[in-house]
């Protein structure tokens, strides 16, 4: 995309307005972007590497080697025009008042988050600025539609996907196409920074890469979205959670196939739960489910982590997530019920694993699929919904492509025996259940 940048010497600076990238790492089609340039004033854009999450990470975590990418990407771009993106490297608060040092800042353009550690830090900075005369301005950007848009008629919020969905396409489609936000002329700030290194930035590049988005698959989602021997995925996960693709643009696309566009939907129902929430991020969603006494055998646990249990289509789907950070959408459920239903291990355990590994991973709906699976969360399905790893295998990998392919020992006396008995493993986990109902 081609900007125009206006001739604004730093010196010549009275105001400046901040764009402050967090999960929208791109130029185009960017709202806050896009509201920035309707002022007078000059625009400079800013990304911080949050200390507060950076310290949970390994050094050489792919999704920050993904950020800095991306966001090596924007400089470049503006590098042309004679601007750049800065960033820097700490605790968000700290940050900003270095920032508020070294601009005469007028505004601060954000689009909003609404995760709940993001939701706390924007108040806390917004607070701040606040105290120092400075606005600042948030936009619904992530989502198509914001938490709050969707209500039922008396104003409380949908906890079961069908209503929300039926509510979220006839609030939808009530309003008027989303616009796709571009910006020809923009009078970014002058600047010479140089980019800093991942070095300098105390960040290893990860040998995991993130794949480009699939748009062909896309057409045909529907029909082979549960084989995982197809590659037939669309790799849309990591692009969405990270903004490197607009919500608007992919919905071109999402709209022609209905199959996929309810997976979006899907997306901000659990977004829409978890804002509401927030308490789901360490708690059953339903309550009456906090005595089930799960067994939690680490030795078990770390079998499944590893790929080693026995179950062929579960350990093909762990192993493809340790070596790529992804997992096939169908075998995410299989591994996570295998989890939860048949090794009777808490959610809590593979949500946790699954947020460390994933590329995609996104809070709202890691958190809200994997209670989803353990029967705790948002569901009107009952609790006995248990996955049969073996059954699952012959339906949707009958010709063991994907197992063959994540699994070379499979078929050979390398390949470990089944770690459980499913049918007792069932009778278990039912039993463990209905306890912790009947408590």
């Amino acid at each position: 995309m081609c900007f125009f940048v206006a001739p604004v010497a730093k010196s010549d600076i009275m105001k400046t307005n901040i764009i402050w990238l967090r999960r929208d790492l791109r130029l185009n089609d960017n709202t806050a972007l896009f509201q920035a340039t309707k002022q007078k004033h000059p625009v400079q854009l800013i990304f911080i590497f949050d200390t507060d999450i950076l310290n949970e990470l390994p050094i050489d975590d792919a999704r920050v080697t993904f950020i800095y990418e991306a966001l090596n990407r924007i400089h470049k771009s503006l590098r042309q025009q004679g601007s750049s993106l800065k960033v820097y490297k700490g605790s968000p608060l700290e940050v900003w008042k270095k920032i508020i040092n070294e601009f005469s800042v007028n505004e601060v353009f954000i689009n909003e988050d609404y995760e709940p550690y993001g939701v706390k830090r924007d108040e806390l900075i917004k607070k701040f600025l606040q105290d120092q005369s400075i606005r600042l301005s948030s936009f619904t950007d992530h989502v198509l539609l914001k938490p709050g848009e969707v209500l039922k008629s008396d104003g409380s919020i949908y906890t079961v996907f069908t209503p929300f969905k039926r509510k979220w396409l006839d609030v939808f489609g009530q309003k008027s196409a989303p616009d796709v936000h571009t910006s020809p002329e923009i009078s970014f700030i002058q600047s010479d920074y140089q980019f800093p290194t991942m070095e300098a930035l105390e960040f290893k590049p990860s040998r995991i890469k993130v794949p480009e988005i699939m748009y062909g698959n896309i057409a045909e989602y529907d029909k082979y979205r549960d084989l995982p021997g197809m590659n037939k995925t669309s790799r849309t996960g990591p692009h969405l959670r990270f903004g490197t693709v607009s919500i608007r643009e992919l919905l071109k696309t999402a709209n022609t196939n209905e199959v996929y566009l309810s997976e979006l939907i899907w997306r901000e129902f659990f977004i829409h739960i978890l804002y509401f929430n927030p308490h789901v991020v360490s708690q059953n969603f339903k309550p009456k489910y906090d005595h089930i006494q799960w067994e939690n055998n680490e030795e078990l646990f770390e079998q499944w982590c590893r790929g080693k249990t026995g179950f062929p289509l579960v350990d093909a789907g762990m192993r493809e997530l340790n070596e790529t950070g992804f997992m096939h959408n169908r075998v995410r459920m299989i591994t996570a019920s295998f989890l939860c239903k048949q090794l009777l291990i808490d959610w809590r355990w593979g949500e946790a694993y699954f947020a460390q590994k994933l590329l995609d991973y996104e809070l709202a709906s890691n958190n809200g699929n994997w209670q989803w699976v353990a029967g705790t969360g948002c569901d009107a399905a009952p609790y006995f919904r248990i996955f049969n790893p073996i059954t699952q295998a012959s339906k949707f990998d009958p010709k063991k492509i994907y197992i063959k392919n994540w699994i070379p020992e499979y078929d050979t006396s390398d390949y470990p025996e089944p770690i459980i008995e499913l049918s007792a493993a069932r009778e278990r986990t039912l039993m463990a259940y209905k306890k912790a109902l009947n408590a």
